[in-house]
């Protein structure tokens, strides 16, 4: 970005300012170098990490700057380095879509992995031989970035993918991202960049040391701090912290109406990197390697994976991406990655600890779940202290005693658990551990299934089940009652002012106003979105029971097999099995559900507080051109979200099917398909198609 001579000169011109920066008759153009100044320090420091000036003279320059704007606010202009500093809270984070929406990128985690993507990139391209651009990838918060005729105008988080969080006020004190680029010199008007928000590992332990001082707990780990961050509503609290970004792609631009050869560079990958490094941004231009086939790529990542604890930042693997752009274009995506770009992950962290004890966990359907409480270990940058160890037949094949010194791993930088306990170490003081005959909440006495490993607890007023079953009913992809979290059911339970199911539509309002960290408003959002979940579809509801085998899927199909949901009192077990998709195992589930007197009950006042328990079946098509023909879909369809394509079928009179079966007319098959497509094979009379060809059939008169 800076030559050699710029660097002389403006060290040259700092020099000078240092001396007249006090001046009262100071000019316009003199405002404008002071300003050019103080970007260049801030990339000396920020991007390069190699300071020309001390701290103290990059303040007194500052304030400088602040002073002479003060006097004439006609000249502050958008990107001054004063405009950084944003006073007060920030009030909100509206949802803004992105242009071009961040989808996830497909994973791997050995050389097989790679070579099988490089060979399917290859054939799609019909080349021999295909050029790469392998990266790091860096672990923290990501964001997208906006600029607009060489001004930053907008940074938003990830979100959902296709919209995130406007949080262009707390991106602003990030002074590795600059206010304004030069993209017009390559051609560009607006362009939106990828990136990943971090804190480097000193920044991150410094923090935490002044957190510890001050009697508060410190932050996990430097990837959710830095993703945390981004959202916070003090944009003081925002500087403080130290945020850093490495952007890595160029995800859409528009260009002016003059012609540059200068963007002849955004025809690579590696290009643009370096296109954005010139223009002052923090880049993995230095990092980045290009290779011409696979064999190199993993050569590469292997050399970096010893490496990745000697760099100031937490990395979880290598990014690789096919360099040239037209390539990339031709190879198109999924509706969940791309692919020309795969992340190869580094092996899981490993650490040993001391098993310190082992806690029992009741789930909502009464399942026992041990939990190994150990030594607390750092490891991939988290904090584990915790770990799932599923079941009994667990603690026995691993041999596991209390006091044991054992080998803990995250699969993926994820998930922790035990590898194995290291018996040799034994001292001859561990403990068996002893697996809980009675319920470790409501004392009743456990069972346990034949065929199965958990052990349950068979009480359904058990209070930990009947919380369980609570968060479940409230979460996400059951009723979706927004504000209404893990926390909060916990606590109202606890308070007694919730004891089951129906209790959360008849809660006293006015006492939980009197609750600490209640105010009015949030009352007033947690009362709406419970009204508002009253409405929900019957598929939600019946999900959010939490019977036990039905999931999201089997729900829907329940749904469209009843016109209320209190048929199913009627239903036989042989009924229920000549449901699509229904076995032997889910029809006991749901035959003993609904046989339940107090479930029925349940249903009952539901239904009288305002839920919907009536199948609100769409008007049947017969006569689209999918009329009286049954689908279903498998694996990632090239184009269509796969709710979109079901849809579809419904709208020209098809219907969806819950499993492969005698009465499957079509399997419409994408990338990477399951069992369904070996079941389909199986079967004569299933017409196994591809999304083109689904698509054909729609348009067909």
């Amino acid at each position: 970005m800076y030559s050699a001579q710029d660097t002389k000169s403006l060290q040259k011109e700092t020099a000078g300012f240092m001396k007249k920066a006090e001046a009262e008759n100071i000019t316009a153009k003199e405002i404008e170098a002071l300003r050019t100044i103080l970007r260049f320090h801030e990339y000396r420091y920020y991007i390069l990490n190699d300071p020309l000036i001390t701290d103290y003279e990059y303040d007194q320059l500052f304030k400088a700057l602040e002073k002479i704007e003060a006097g004439n606010p006609k000249l502050v202009t958008r990107d001054s380095p004063t405009q950084r500093v944003a006073k007060g809270l920030t009030k909100a984070f509206p949802t803004v879509p992105h242009l071009v929406p961040m989808l996830s990128l497909d994973n791997s985690y050995n050389s097989d992995d790679l070579i099988a993507f490089d060979r399917k990139a290859r054939e799609a391209t019909r080349l021999s031989k295909i050029e790469y651009c392998v990266e790091p990838k860096f672990d923290g918060g990501s964001l997208s970035l906006i600029y607009e005729d060489d001004m930053l105008v907008r940074g938003a988080t990830r979100g959902n993918g296709v919209e995130g969080d406007e949080v262009t006020t707390n991106i602003r004190q990030i002074k590795s991202i600059p206010l304004s680029a030069k993209f017009s010199d390559y051609g560009l008007q607006t362009v939106e960049i990828r990136g990943e928000v971090l804190i480097n590992k000193t920044n991150f332990a410094k923090y935490n040391a002044q957190l510890i001082e001050q009697g508060f707990a410190p932050l996990a780990n430097p990837r959710n701090a830095a993703a945390g961050t981004l959202r916070i509503k003090d944009p003081e609290e925002v500087r403080r912290r130290n945020l850093e970004i490495f952007v890595y792609n160029i995800s859409y631009f528009t260009t002016t109406k003059k012609t540059n050869k200068k963007s002849d560079v955004l025809q690579s990958h590696s290009g643009s990197l370096e296109m954005l490094w010139e223009l002052g941004f923090r880049s993995p231009n230095k990092e980045k390697k290009v290779f011409k086939g696979i064999d190199d790529v993993i050569k590469y990542c292997h050399e970096f994976e010893v490496k990745r604890d000697e760099l100031p930042y937490e990395i979880d693997g290598m990014v690789i991406k096919v360099n040239n752009v037209e390539l990339q274009d031709k190879l198109g995506m999924t509706s969940h990655h791309p692919r020309w770009a795969i992340a190869y992950k580094f092996k899981a962290r490993q650490a040993t600890s001391k098993l310190l004890n082992v806690e029992f966990q009741v789930g909502r359907t009464g399942s026992i779940t041990p939990v190994a409480k150990i030594q607390p270990v750092h490891i991939g940058g988290v904090t584990v202290s915790s770990i799932s160890l599923f079941n009994e037949d667990v603690i026995k094949e691993k041999d596991l005693k209390i006091g044991d010194t054992v080998l803990v791993e995250r699969a993926g930088d994820v998930i922790p658990y035990i590898v194995k306990s290291m018996a040799e170490l034994r001292s001859g003081t561990e403990k068996k551990i002893s697996f809980p005959k009675n319920c470790p909440v409501c004392g009743s006495k456990l069972f346990k299934e034949e065929g199965e490993a958990a052990w349950r607890c068979n009480n359904i007023e058990c209070p930990a089940q009947v919380v369980e079953r609570i968060i479940h009913f409230v979460s996400k992809d059951a009723m979706d009652i927004r504000g209404f979290g893990d926390a909060n059911v916990r606590k109202f339970y606890e308070l007694g002012l919730l004891n089951d199911i129906p209790g959360i539509y008849k809660l006293n309002f006015k006492k939980i106003g009197e609750l600490e960290g209640f105010g009015q408003k949030s009352i007033d959002n947690l009362q709406s979105a419970i009204e508002t979940s009253k409405k929900q579809p019957l598929h939600r509801l019946i999900f959010g029971l939490g019977i036990r085998f039905i999931g999201e899927t089997s729900a829907k199909t329940l749904a469209q097999a009843v016109n209320h949901l209190l048929d199913f009192k009627k239903f036989s077990l042989e009924d229920l099995q000549n449901l699509d998709d229904v076995g032997p195992k889910v029809a006991g589930s749901i035959h003993h559900f609904f046989g339940n007197k107090s479930n029925i009950e349940m249903l009952e006042e539901l239904e009288k507080l305002g839920l919907q328990l009536k199948n609100e079946k769409k008007q049947h098509v017969t006569d689209g051109n999918l009329g009286g023909q049954t689908f279903l879909f498998t694996g990632t369809l090239p184009t269509l979200k796969r709710s979109d394509a079901e849809a579809m079928v419904e709208e020209n009179g098809g219907q969806i099917l819950g499993g492969v079966s005698a009465k499957l007319n079509y399997l419409v098959v994408g990338e990477d398909a399951g069992s369904k497509l070996d079941k389909a094979k199986k079967l004569n009379t299933v017409r196994i198609i591809s999304e083109d060809e689904f698509l054909k059939l729609i348009k067909k008169k």
